[in-house]
């Protein structure tokens, strides 16, 4: 989707970067224009080589706060998720505060195979619990401080981390103002009044919080089977249930879903009332991100209408169960 935070580098500008990257300049070069914040472009090396750059918006535009230093949570995510065994492109260089262009980017060898939402291959209910297995090994790995550490937004307890996250999201809607449900001082407040239910989480896993998908490569030369997971960038530090908030986004997670008997292959996982509590939380927190953030980016109105029309419904509905939970535990 075409996006304003979507940085444009001429040919020149590219071939340049990608000397000082890895030593080679660019034979050609095709913009990818899947994603949303980032420039990406798949590049041809003159050496032969197949990489993706990825580029982060110009450090003089104005973001939403967990925005900042966005790639460099990404590439994080990237070299601890591989480590832990979820299939991953490779991580070639992670360049900050770049000395020419200004601001970060990454550079990535290329996925041959497909990505899931361009095809509809055969057995997708096997491809799912083996998503769920990917998705259990990712949250596997934990760190030392909940939230979001690059940003700057973080909190000794998950209960303190979130309502820092949230409240620098509603607070964003202060520069971008967003077609809210709730006023934004009401919708915090909803969140304080449920936030005890964070408290049951003690430990910072790595989230990715944006699997769909767009960001899931499939190799379909054989059997169906996942490639790599990709797009790290809105990835924090918090609890693992959040994982399951995307891939079933403006809809519910069902105890019959393969993905989380795949989960459960590999860890336990309830669904308690406590637990579907914190995922009303983390999913009205997922529509906040995507009504607030066409602030800064400014999406082009025929593709953004439906997305925006939906999370704005999605979050009333879920506010309303939030609000009514908070009232059955008076």
């Amino acid at each position: 989707m075409d996006s304003r935070t979507k940085r444009r580098l001429s040919p020149a500008e590219l071939d340049a970067l990608a000397r000082r990257a890895v030593g080679a300049g660019v034979f050609t070069a095709t913009e990818l224009t899947d994603g949303y914040a980032n420039a990406v472009w798949r590049l041809t090396l003159e050496d032969g080589r197949e990489v993706v750059l990825k580029l982060s918006p110009s450090p003089d535009l104005d973001q939403l706060s967990y925005e900042r230093n966005l790639l460099r949570m990404e590439a994080a995510a990237y070299e601890l998720a591989a480590a832990a065994g979820v299939p991953m492109a490779e991580l070639l260089v992670a360049g900050f505060d770049d000395p020419v262009l200004g601001g970060d980017y990454l550079m990535l060898t290329a996925l041959d195979g497909v990505s899931w939402n361009d095809v509809k291959p055969e057995g997708e209910q096997a491809l799912r619990r083996e998503l769920g297995r990917h998705l259990a090994a990712f949250n596997a790995v934990t760190g030392e401080v909940f939230g979001y550490p690059h940003a700057g937004i973080v909190g000794a307890t998950w209960r303190e981390a979130f309502l820092a996250m949230a409240g620098a999201l509603l607070g964003d809607t202060e520069r971008y103002p967003a077609p809210l449900p709730r006023p934004a001082a009401e919708i915090m407040a909803v969140f304080e009044r449920a936030a005890p239910v964070l408290d049951e989480v003690t430990t910072p896993c790595l989230v990715h919080f944006d699997v769909w998908a767009g960001n899931v490569f499939l190799d379909l030369t054989g059997e169906p089977r996942i490639q790599a997971i990709i797009d790290h960038e809105r990835a924090f530090w918090g609890d693992p249930i959040a994982e399951f908030v995307t891939p079933t986004i403006f809809g519910e997670l069902r105890e019959d879903d393969p993905l989380l008997a795949g989960y459960r292959e590999v860890t336990p996982l309830e669904l308690t009332p406590s637990a579907r509590a914190r995922l009303d939380l983390y999913r009205a927190y997922l529509y906040l991100i995507l009504l607030v953030e066409n602030g800064p980016r400014q999406y082009p109105e025929s593709e953004y209408a439906r997305v925006r029309d939906l999370a704005v419904s999605s979050l009333a509905e879920v506010l309303d169960r939030l609000v009514r939970l908070a009232l059955d535990a008076r």
